[in-house]
């Protein structure tokens, strides 16, 4: 193929010429970041400092002007300025008294006085912040009920041993009932109920001088504290497994033979009184426990 001679040829020379110009041009085209600086520097020409404008992207290569390919948080992170953060200690708050001694004037004034180190504010906010009430009631133990007495046979309503009947000792410091089944003859042990869950029967266990020991109280009752959880070793090994029981302490367990023997003895001096606190409590079909006499 021959080479174009004449006017095109002269044509194709220039155009290769400028083209190394025109890249130039391209690539010191001024970059204006985003921001409330944006028209102050879209107007000037220079190039941006990325050292002082904070704006600028830094190490971030521009999809179009003032938008960079990488986020601000990857900036920062390809930076490592986190590696470098400088960590101050507070010192330490020295306390200011509440008042202090002020020097006053005059021979009749006492020459000192206290006022308080920081004066009471001018202005007030407009809004008032509202202030939870102070509650003057103090809690009290709920009042027994003139049905229950010591002795009385109850109808447990809930719990894990409702339906069953036990046998009323005396009231706690906290207002709940003290009752045992006894253990021996319905499983139900010394345990502490609501009077509101309790149907008061007219049923009574003559317990006769009989008095539970001072110990058996509310703290009597508390949980042990619960220890440390097993460490993840130890609960891979279990196999799944449940967590061993704490053994019933024998103290407990002798304390409720005690109360047993006194309530079980006064059981057995009236007839079929043994057979009835066994039974359970049930309500057949058609009967309304508001037209029941217990």
């Amino acid at each position: 193929m021959s080479k174009p001679n004449g006017p095109e040829s002269q044509t194709l020379t220039l155009v290769l010429s400028a083209t190394p110009y025109i890249t130039d041009a391209v690539e010191e085209a001024p970059i204006f970041p985003i921001g409330p600086d944006s028209r102050r520097c879209a107007k000037s020409t220079r190039p941006i400092d990325f050292k002082t404008n904070r704006n600028a992207m830094a190490r971030s290569k521009e999809l179009v002007p003032g938008v960079g390919r990488l986020s601000r948080s990857s900036v920062f992170a390809r930076r490592g300025l986190y590696k470098g953060q400088k960590k101050s200690t507070k010192p330490a708050e020295v306390e200011t008294p509440v008042t202090k001694q002020a020097t006053v004037g005059g021979d009749k004034n006492g020459a000192t006085r206290v006022v308080p180190t920081k004066k009471a504010p001018r202005f007030y906010p407009a809004e008032d912040v509202r202030q939870p009430k102070k509650s003057r009631k103090a809690p009290k133990p709920a009042n027994l009920r003139s049905s229950i007495t010591p002795g009385t046979v109850l109808i447990l309503l809930a719990g894990r041993f409702r339906g069953k009947r036990v046998v009323f000792l005396k009231q706690l410091a906290s207002g709940l009932l003290l009752v045992t089944g006894p253990y021996k003859v319905n499983g139900v042990p010394l345990r502490r109920v609501n009077q509101a869950y309790v149907i008061a029967s007219s049923t009574k266990v003559d317990l006769g001088d009989f008095k539970v020991d001072e110990k058996i109280n509310d703290a009597y009752f508390a949980k042990p504290a619960a220890k440390g959880s097993r460490s993840a070793e130890e609960e891979f090994f279990s196999e799944g497994k449940p967590k061993e029981k704490a053994a019933f302490p024998e103290s407990k367990a002798a304390d409720q033979k005690t109360v047993d023997a006194a309530v079980v003895a006064a059981i057995k001096k009236t007839q079929y009184l043994d057979k009835y606190i066994k039974a359970t409590f049930g309500l057949s079909k058609g009967q309304f426990p508001h037209q029941l006499t217990f």
